[in-house]
């Protein structure tokens, strides 16, 4: 075995973590009997050799002994063989990659040269899958046939070939597997789509299992959406309804395989590795369920019926409402999934989520929480049954972790999300603990004026927080909670806080006091001597914030406009977007600033411009150099459209002009959410894209669109 593989010069190799002379044990490893070695050898391929997906020489160098270790049936976890080369030669370049070859620099032009050089080398072995299509091994005919539509090139041969294997493959997982690989195989070679979705809609539609039909509409909502039959919705919640008949699937003992798989024998050893953990937490996901497949399934599913909003509505509100705690659970995810990208009417689905909260499957009710927690406003039809979870289990309004501050719980900061008084109870307790969750001040700026009754609290833990290097994390959600109450009683606590911050995280303690003391406007005037004597140093970001609070108390313009002027020159974009925002506060008293902000209107710094801009319009009213620089980065970055957005409501129709009106009208009946995003999402992406719409109605009397306002 492995011959050839002393003349490899290893050494001279690099992976992620250093010299690649290691790769050979872990090649040895693979081919193990011994079940731990085995899946450490394994994990180690992914975590150095193939990297988050990165190909390096000693990547290339690998490839013909992993092809080696996947034919020989002597070797033990094949599959997961299968998987890695099915991964490592797998990678597309997309066209931006390949037209922008020329502004790479040599190590990522040696890193696009290794993929097209992996690609090419699995390509040239791929046959071999077509008899590992037939192995004993069920795992290993799990992994051949998306290895095969993914790296052979006759796509034509493989999807004839997962035609006639599909009548003669016993196990239903497998089948499962080909149907994928006919979709994966119609998106990638558009030629075959027409073959591959006629053979999907015969599959859909004739007398198979109904887990099978299930994976033939969820390929052709991925690769032939026009294919699907009318009544989709109809179809999908009936195989699910005779999914839930089915026997539940036996699981095995932790650690252990189910019974009839070939891959690794009975007694699996569990190992402390990245690829065990995974197993450990898909075995306890699919632990009780009848098709644990389903939920996959139905994810591609969704994916491909993309903005038919209504459709997929329909269909999770039916999931949601199913006996199966488990359709349920999935249905609470996907539902998170959805809302977030797409925007659409959804009081019925959202109620339908808040209704789970009282399930006594505690993965149903957590996921219910989580998903309503980054709903804000849209929550509201859950309002009641957020309260009642609240209400009726103290023991989770504070979530402790082993590393890290406590958090508020997630029914806490849905309820407090919607600025819902019901949730004060649970705060109030939790700013009596000895540590302050980290959130804290964040809930009580979402509930606003109904959490004026902690004022008193806030202010007295504020008081006792010691002035050393753990001040920053202590006082944080304290300060931030008497700034969102902008509670003036306790501007003395602030000021001893401004005062001795500490060294450590000193700089992020003083800004927060700072901003604090700003919101109590004259309240805060005990603090002027120390705000003066921060403005000493004009252009930093210190005396930037400085100047701003002592406008806020003072209403002293002559005294803040040097600083603020001479902040719009600092080094930092950051320090000088602060200081264009203060003098935007003081409107025409900063009339003298007006050639300072005219001059950051084409700064590379995109964000940097648009403050500018708006600064410009509001110390001078006038539009017509600022909506243009408005539009232009509504454009090129979409995260800037509801700061623009607030600058043009506040301008009106008739002050941003006809351009404006366009854009935030193609805006209000655009289907997707302006930041969705393809793989990743932030927990305030549903609030932010909701208080766009509201904006764009504002600045647009009477006009409507896709989605619901908050």
């Amino acid at each position: 075995m492995f011959r050839g593989i002393d003349e490899v010069d290893w050494a001279s190799m690099k992976h992620a973590y250093g010299p690649a002379d290691d790769v050979p044990g872990l090649l040895y490893g693979l081919a193990s009997a011994d079940p731990a070695e085995r899946e450490s050898a394994l994990d180690g391929m992914y975590g150095a050799v193939h990297h988050q997906g990165y190909v390096y020489a000693c990547t290339l160098a690998c490839i013909p002994f992993l092809f080696e270790l996947a034919v020989d049936p002597g070797i033990r976890d094949r599959g997961g063989i299968v998987e890695l080369l099915t991964s490592i030669g797998g990678i597309d370049l997309d066209e931006d990659e390949e037209d922008g070859l020329d502004e790479l620099d040599e190590d990522e032009m040696e890193g696009i040269a290794n993929y097209a050089m992996a690609a090419a080398a699995v390509s040239a072995g791929s046959a071999v899958f077509f008899e590992l299509v037939a192995d004993e091994d069920p795992c290993v005919r799990l992994a051949a046939p998306l290895a095969l539509a993914t790296l052979h090139e006759r796509p034509d041969r493989v999807l004839a070939l997962l035609r006639e294997r599909l009548p003669v493959e016993p196990d239903d997982e497998v089948r499962l597997a080909l149907v994928e690989a006919a979709g994966r195989i119609a998106l990638r070679h558009r030629r075959l789509g027409g073959q591959a979705a006629d053979w999907l809609s015969r599959l859909a539609a004739e007398a198979y299992a109904p887990g099978l039909r299930l994976a033939a509409l969820a390929q052709l909502a991925r690769c032939a959406p026009d294919a699907l039959p009318g009544d989709v919705v109809r179809l999908v919640s009936g195989l699910l309804r005779e999914l839930r008949s089915g026997p539940v699937r036996a699981e095995p003992a932790a650690g252990k395989p189910p019974a009839g798989e070939g891959d690794g024998p009975a007694d699996r050893a569990t190992t402390p590795t990245l690829v065990g953990q995974l197993r450990e937490l898909a075995a306890g996901e699919s632990a009780g369920r009848s098709a644990p497949w389903a939920a996959d399934l139905l994810r591609t599913l969704h994916s491909g019926l993309g903005d038919r909003v209504d459709d997929r509505t329909a269909l999770l509100m039916d999931q949601l409402r199913s006996p199966d705690p488990w359709q349920r659970v999935d249905a609470v995810r996907m539902s998170g999934g959805l809302i977030r990208t797409w925007r659409g009417s959804y009081e019925g689905l959202v109620r339908l989520v808040g209704v789970q909260l009282g399930d006594p499957e505690p993965r149903l009710a957590d996921a219910a929480s989580h998903v309503l927690e980054e709903l804000f406003g849209l929550a509201a039809p859950a309002a009641d049954a957020l309260a009642a979870r609240v209400a009726a289990d103290p023991s989770a309004w504070v979530k402790e972790w082993a590393s890290g501050p406590p958090g508020l719980g997630s029914a806490v900061k849905a309820l407090a999300g919607l600025g819902d008084a019901r949730a004060l109870p649970a705060l109030a307790a939790a700013l009596e603990r000895p540590e302050v969750p980290h959130d804290a001040g964040f809930a009580i700026r979402c509930l606003g004026d109904a959490a004026a009754p902690l004022a008193g609290v806030l202010r007295r833990r504020l008081g006792e927080v010691g002035l050393d290097e753990g001040a920053y994390d202590r006082a944080s959600p304290l300060l931030t909670g008497l700034t969102a109450l902008r509670a003036g009683e306790a501007a003395p606590e602030v000021l001893r806080v401004l005062r001795g911050a500490p060294e450590y995280r000193g700089e992020w303690l003083r800004t927060a006091a700072v901003r604090a003391l700003a919101s109590f406007g004259p309240a805060a005037h005990c603090a002027v001597p120390e705000l003066r004597r921060l403005m000493a140093r004009p252009g930093t970001g210190a005396a930037t914030e400085a100047a701003e609070a002592l406008w806020a108390v003072t209403g002293d313009a002559d005294a803040v406009l040097p600083v603020l002027t001479e902040g719009l020159r600092a080094e930092r974009a950051h320090d000088c977007l602060a200081a264009a925002s203060a003098l935007g506060a003081l409107g025409p008293l900063a009339a003298a600033a007006e050639p300072g902000l005219r001059a950051l209107l084409s700064h590379e710094e995109l964000w940097l411009g648009v403050e500018a801009a708006i600064a410009l319009w509001e110390v001078s009213g006038r539009t017509a150099d600022v909506v243009p620089v408005l539009l232009s980065a509504w454009e090129r970055n979409r995260h800037v459209r509801v700061r623009v957005a607030e600058c043009l409501a506040q301008m009106g129709p008739g002050g941003a002009g006809s351009d404006a009106t366009r854009v935030l009208r193609a805006e209000l009946l655009s289907v997707r959410r302006h930041n969705a995003m393809d793989g990743g999402y932030g927990s305030h992406d549903t609030y932010r894209d909701e208080k766009l719409l509201a904006l764009c109605r504002r600045a647009l009397p009477g006009e409507a669109g896709k989605g619901t306002t908050s």
